[in-house]
């Protein structure tokens, strides 16, 4: 007791032995994670975008759908029954920025992908009314209009790749390719899909003979959440 009153009534004493323990918490915090390669431990299933996802997801950005639809689900009995099983941080290790958050006007997209048609997608996005009634969503008709622009996709590649993305040499020189032939119901996939795999392919917007902006952000919808197969995943992975 006595040491105590002897520390209280000496400010910098106090704040000296403060700054120590502070100190000594935060070295024995941070200098694990020095030795490691990382904290976020790898789930099988989980690829980089294929460049007309990623380039849906930019769009996606751009239009401020993250303002309104987070994708997080937490761990908590009510969001898994709703939305499906809960995120795991290893989901979202591509994602620059991550989409989490909290704030939902609309639903949580997580696990969106496979949920509902082209079609669905196409239709709510044109007039979200005229399928979800009480929706305060804007519309996007102007995106079947838009065509899309992909000349510099092999440099967004190589862009991503210097942020940790693990696109290789093929993946973009492929690029462009792979771009136009996931959008394309006549073309080959099978190369596509064995870069990335459980990608949807074949016509988005209703317009096969035209890619669009619309191709892009419905096949970006389209793979949210269909990635992992949490059948698979092991309980280490699941207490992420």
């Amino acid at each position: 007791m006595i040491r105590h009153e002897t520390i209280e009534r000496r400010g910098l004493l106090l704040a000296l032995l403060i700054l120590i323990t502070v100190s000594i918490g935060g070295l024995v915090e941070i200098v694990p994670l020095f030795t490691i390669e990382s904290t976020i431990e790898p789930v099988q299933g989980v690829r980089p975008y294929s460049p007309l996802e990623l380039v849906g997801r930019n769009i996606y950005i751009r239009e401020g759908c993250y303002v309104c639809h987070s994708q997080m689900i937490r761990p908590f009995r009510d969001e898994v029954e709703r939305y499906g099983h809960y995120s795991l941080a290893a989901e979202s290790m591509y994602d620059h920025p991550f989409q989490w958050g909290s704030k939902r006007t609309g639903p949580d997209l997580a696990r969106v992908g496979g949920k509902y048609s082209n079609e669905w997608h196409v239709a709510h996005l044109v007039d979200p009314q005229s399928v979800v009634p009480e929706s305060v969503m804007p519309k996007y008709p102007f995106l079947r209009e838009r065509e899309l622009e992909v000349e510099d996709i092999a440099a967004h590649l190589e862009t991503n790749r210097l942020v940790g993305v693990p696109y290789t040499d093929e993946m973009i020189a492929a690029a462009a390719e792979d771009l136009r032939n996931q959008a394309d119901p006549e073309a080959d996939h099978e190369a596509l899909l064995a870069r990335y795999p459980k990608a949807a392919v074949g016509d988005f917007d209703g317009q096969p003979d035209r890619l669009t902006e619309m191709d892009a952000l419905v096949a970006y919808l389209q793979v949210l959440g269909r990635m992992v197969d949490f059948s698979a995943v092991t309980p280490t992975q699941l207490r992420q």
